[in-house]
């Protein structure tokens, strides 16, 4: 990113990247290292946001041209929703990566077309658009992550229903206020974790018929909640 520092000008060499020149040939063998270099520390391939940001790209146009060209010269491959897939020997770092990350992409993600506010998004800006996988997006420690199905309506007011699916993350260090699955005097429950003036901690509904919980012996939290997931209809 260009800033204009008082005593360095922003277009010298010393305080600025070399932008992409798709008339380099060289660019694009270079561009593809660096989206498999991407491969290898991430085991996916990079948004368009981020080769913009990874192969110094202005505009994601500029990117969708630049995947055209590397599909073309055989570098990157393309699935039906203009998901960029990796292809065999092309500077992965070894072969139980790529099957890694076939297991890995086993469920297709979905495309993000846009706000609803603003209506729909016309066929050509679909394509520039990302692909999201619910995994990625919504679990960030995949390993203390794990669903459990809600029962009863203690939730209702933070819009969680009896029947929705929680994903919650397990934590030694949870803030008071958030939505916690807690262990109290040997009783599990996800209520709000809450704090008096005094410092007592207790669990608080978000349901008026429901009273908070004092803790009488102990109070162990084991989780925090970080999503709620409700389907409609079959």
């Amino acid at each position: 990113m260009k800033r204009n520092i008082k005593g360095i000008k922003s277009g010298s060499k010393s305080n600025q990247k070399n932008e992409f020149d798709p008339s380099n040939s060289s660019n694009f063998k270079e561009s593809s290292d660096k989206i498999y270099s991407f491969f290898n520390k991430n085991l996916r391939m990079p948004s368009y946001a981020e080769i913009c940001n990874i192969c110094n790209i202005k505009s994601k146009n500029t990117a969708h041209n630049l995947i055209k060209k590397l599909q073309s010269l055989g570098y990157v491959d393309v699935d039906k929703t203009g998901k960029l897939i990796p292809l065999a020997n092309k500077n992965v770092a070894s072969n139980s990566r790529l099957a890694s990350y076939s297991r890995y992409n086993q469920e297709t993600p979905l495309v993000l077309l846009g706000l609803v506010e603003a209506g729909f998004p016309t066929p050509s800006e679909e394509s520039l658009h990302e692909n999201i996988s619910l995994d990625d997006w919504i679990i960030d420690k995949k390993e203390a992550s794990f669903m459990l199905k809600v029962k009863g309506d203690s939730m209702r007011d933070a819009g969680i229903l009896d029947g929705d699916m929680v994903i919650v993350e397990r934590t030694s260090s949870p803030r008071v206020g958030q939505i916690v699955v807690a262990e109290v005097d040997g009783s599990y429950t996800m209520k709000y974790l809450k704090k008096t003036s005094t410092g007592r901690m207790f669990l608080e509904a978000a349901n008026p018929a429901f009273k908070p919980i004092y803790p009488k012996e102990d109070l162990r939290i084991n989780a925090v909640v970080k999503a709620v997931v409700r389907k409609y209809g079959k």
